[in-house]
């Protein structure tokens, strides 16, 4: 439980800071693409291609910190999170599309490593704490809630004759305090070493990949957190479209975060109550539920709740997901397993917030949520498929016992 007790409160707070920053990207970068660019349909563009910085280096990341470990891998990173929000904020005072790109790459980049986190949390302490620790971890976002949109509403018209330049400014914050925070970890030197009781054989990836869990981990991992940056990533332009004010637009990110991380303080619970299928089968219905309203109306209610509810569905098939994979791997393989699922889930996150912009300047709002339909219906049908398998094993244990 030491492990516990230190490292996953300082990885919480560290994903608290992450998360602040991400959200102040979230609720400003759309709009200030809109801003910079010629061409308004790429004001997606900046976020989409720091969704795909972190989607090339989930890979890279996870073997680099192989071998130097998590806590300097992580310490490392924090260095491009700083580089590309002085670049941003760079840009913006010098009117400059491209280089606001470049720096949300570099931000990117720095996401990449953070998203192991809850990896690392997982992998630190015994099977019957995993849920907790990759839960809690992610309940740091909670306080994103709060600091990254009320950071971007304060800073963003802070330098007058540049919009948007404060917040970026602000990001700088963030970063080094993540760098501070991350040094006081005391995590193991390698994770891939198995405990006393742990298989240590290594598999061929396909007899991996084979497993119905491990399927249906990576599919709901990858459609639910793509689902989820479409619709939040057209959000912003939806609303100005709809002539809603900044504020406006910051508080319904706010609560969107809400819905989010704060679920993280009991879905571990959930879990362990339920089972992971059944807390994923919900967050995908809620999803469902999130489009309809959107589909229903253009008010800020509207926007409110069906934001909020999406950042539930993303938790429970977040922290399902990522708690379905933990069972799949043997510790030797889960560098290669953890990467893998990392890189399909940042690959759909990144060509979701590339399509979010083109869909909405084209065909508008109400195609930005039919067009996550049949996704969603994929999600609910692999959690049934493998309930069902889960159910078939049990009646053949049963026979056999």
């Amino acid at each position: 439980m030491t492990s516990f007790t230190r490292n996953v409160p300082l990885l919480a707070l560290s994903q608290a800071l992450t998360v602040s920053a991400v959200s102040l990207i979230l609720t400003t970068s759309a709009l200030v693409g809109f801003m910079l660019a010629d061409d308004k349909s790429y004001a997606t563009l900046p976020v989409a291609l720091m969704a795909i910085a972190t989607m090339c280096t989930s890979i890279p990341a996870a073997l680099l910190m192989e071998k130097i470990g998590r806590k300097n891998g992580f310490m490392l990173s924090t260095l491009f999170g700083i580089s590309g929000s002085m670049i941003s904020f760079l840009a913006i005072l010098e009117s400059d599309f491209w280089l606001f790109v470049l720096g949300n790459m570099l931000i990117g980049v720095f996401n990449g490593f953070a998203s192991y986190y809850r990896f690392s949390a997982a992998d630190a302490v015994d099977h019957g704490h995993k849920s907790r620790a990759i839960s809690y971890v992610l309940a740091g976002g909670v306080v994103a809630a709060f600091v990254g949109t009320n950071m971007a509403n304060l800073t963003h018209d802070m330098i007058e004759s540049a919009e948007f330049a404060g917040s970026y400014a602000a990001l700088t914050g963030f970063y080094l305090l993540c760098l501070l925070t991350l040094s006081l970890l005391q995590l193991p030197p390698h994770l891939s070493m198995a405990r006393p009781g742990e298989a240590t054989e290594e598999r061929p990836f396909r007899e991996i990949m084979k497993q119905p869990s491990f399927i249906v981990a990576v599919l709901c991992g990858m459609l639910g957190y793509g689902v989820m940056s479409l619709i939040m990533t057209a959000t912003p332009l939806a609303m100005a479209h709809h002539a809603q004010s900044f504020d406006q637009i910051a508080f319904v990110i706010q609560w969107h975060l809400l819905g989010m991380f704060a679920p993280s303080f009991f879905t571990g619970s959930l879990i362990r109550r339920f089972s992971v299928l059944r807390v994923m089968f919900v967050g995908a219905l809620l999803a469902v539920s999130c489009v309809l309203i959107n589909l229903l109306g253009s008010s800020e209610t509207h926007f409110l709740l069906s934001l909020f509810l999406l950042g539930v569905s993303w938790n429970f098939l977040f922290v399902g997901a990522t708690t379905l994979l933990t069972e799949t791997y043997h510790p030797v393989e889960r560098g290669k397993v953890q990467a893998f699922n990392d890189f399909l889930v940042f690959t759909t996150v990144a060509a979701a917030s590339l399509t979010a912009g083109v869909l909405h300047h084209h065909l508008g709002w109400q195609a930005v949520n039919l067009g996550v339909l049949p996704l969603l219906l994929l999600v609910l049908t692999s959690i049934i498929w493998a309930s069902r398998k889960a159910e078939g094993r049990q009646v053949e244990a049963c026979e056999v016992t």
